[in-house]
Parts: C-alpha cells; sequence; structure tokens
C-alpha cells in the first residue's frame, strides 16, 4: 500500500500580481521522513511555490493539506503551530539578536521547551551552542544558514521548507548545509528543498521535481532525474555528466 503523504499540493495555481499566475497547476507530494527536492531554471515558479505551501503567496486555484487537512491559505504562525517550519532565502535571521536569543525566537509558541530543543538542534549545529552568545549579524553566510535552520527546527516540525539554503556559500558550507538536510530528513522530519544547485540537490533527494514556466515538467526520484538525459540536458547541463 503506499503510504499517505504528509503534504500535498494538487492543481497550485499562485502569483503576486492580479490575473497572473506564476504557478499554473502544480501537484507536488512529500512523505514522512522524506527530502523532496524542487529544481528547474531561474523563472519557473519554485520559490512561488514554496511561499504559496506557506501562505506567503494566495493559492488562487488548488490546494494544500498537511496529513489529509486542508492548510491552503493559513498564515504563517498558524502552520507554525500546526508543524511547517520554514527557512526564507534572504533576511532569515534576526542580526541584531544573540544566536541564543534568535533560537529563542523559533520557540515563541512554546518557550518552556527551550532546554529541550536546544540541545535537540546544537547537536545537529555544534556551532550554534559554542556561538550562542554571539550577535547572529557577525556570522558568516554559512553560520547564519545554520541559524536560520535551527530556529525553524526548534518547533519540532514535522515538515521543514528550506528555499535555496546554499544560495551564496562557499562550496564548504554548500555541503555542509546539503548533509544536515539529509540527517534532518533521516531523522524523521520531512524536507521539501528549493535549490538552484540542481545536481547536489539531486544527488541527496529521495524524489525531486522539476519545475518550469510554473508547470510540473519531471518528476522521479533524485537518482533517476539526475541520470535522465532529458534531465541533463535541459536542467543539468555539463555538469550534470560529472560524476
Amino acid at each position: 500500500m503506499t503510504p499517505s503523504p504528509l503534504l500535498s499540493a494538487s492543481g497550485v495555481h499562485a502569483g503576486y500580481l492580479p490575473g497572473v499566475d506564476i504557478l499554473r497547476g502544480i501537484d507536488v507530494e512529500v512523505l514522512e521522513g522524506e527530502l523532496a527536492g524542487i529544481i528547474g531554471p531561474n523563472g519557473a515558479g519554485k520559490s512561488t511555490f514554496i511561499k504559496a505551501v506557506f501562505g506567503l503567496v494566495a493559492v488562487r486555484r488548488g490546494s494544500v493539506t498537511l496529513r489529509g487537512v486542508d492548510i491552503t491559505g493559513m498564515s504563517a504562525h498558524e502552520l507554525v503551530s500546526k508543524g511547517v517550519g520554514y527557512v526564507p532565502q534572504r533576511s532569515n535571521i534576526f542580526p541584531s539578536l544573540t544566536v541564543e536569543e534568535n533560537l529563542r525566537m523559533g520557540l515563541y509558541l512554546a518557550p518552556e521547551r527551550w532546554d529541550e530543543r536546544s540541545g535537540v538542534v546544537s547537536e545537529l549545529f555544534p556551532l550554534l551552542g559554542e556561538r550562542a552568545g554571539q550577535k547572529a549579524g557577525l556570522l558568516s553566510g554559512g553560520e547564519r544558514q545554520m541559524v536560520a535552520m535551527g530556529r525553524a527546527l526548534m518547533m519540532d516540525p514535522s515538515l521543514l521548507l528550506l528555499d535555496e539554503p546554499s544560495a551564496g556559500l562557499s562550496p564548504a558550507n554548500q555541503d555542509l548545509i546539503f548533509e544536515r538536510s539529509r540527517r534532518i530528513a533521516d531523522s524523521g522530519v520531512s524536507v521539501l528543498m528549493v535549490e538552484q544547485n540542481a545536481r547536489r540537490c539531486l544527488q541527496i533527494a529521495d524524489k525531486a521535481y522539476v519545475l518550469d514556466q510554473g508547470q510540473n515538467a519531471y518528476s522521479g526520484t533524485g537518482a533517476e532525474l539526475l541520470h535522465d538525459p532529458k534531465v541533463i540536458d535541459l536542467y543539468l547541463g555539463t555538469l550534470g555528466r560529472a560524476e
């Protein structure tokens, strides 16, 4: 029997301007404990889709469900309370606050869980414990991304949404973020990742979707898409042929 999806987006149409749909019928499913990747060219609607899932862009047609419950259009704080964490690509930390204060912001709905959750997150990202008293704005790009992901994990979500988590990072920090994302999924937290680094995303993804011009173009396991000649030629280029 095929397991029921944790997250299901069906026929999603969404956009920023009245009458202009960037997404035109997107279908995506994420299972429990699965890392699902979304790749595609610039302007394909990848970030728009993840924002629509998190209620930041209005869904005009279609639906988004979490464990079978319709969450279409719910506010961000409602979604956090239902177990959805979100890490935006930009402006994803409070630079004037310390690392610890940033993490505490992630627990604003359940501050009494600090001891429990801070230990879990610091085990995943040891640097956050080591730099607890440092201003987050003084950290490197990779370290800031750890703070942002750590904060989103503080509420113990069942689903973590990552929008371009490797953008602007050094190769070493990119590798760390991808490795930690895989570890998060292996711990039982489902991950939906939008990524420009398509090849690296496919290497760690259980399942992936290729979006193009606001529509589904291809889908399959990460390994299948990584070695699909059409996906390589259209979306991965020469990097897709590298071993």
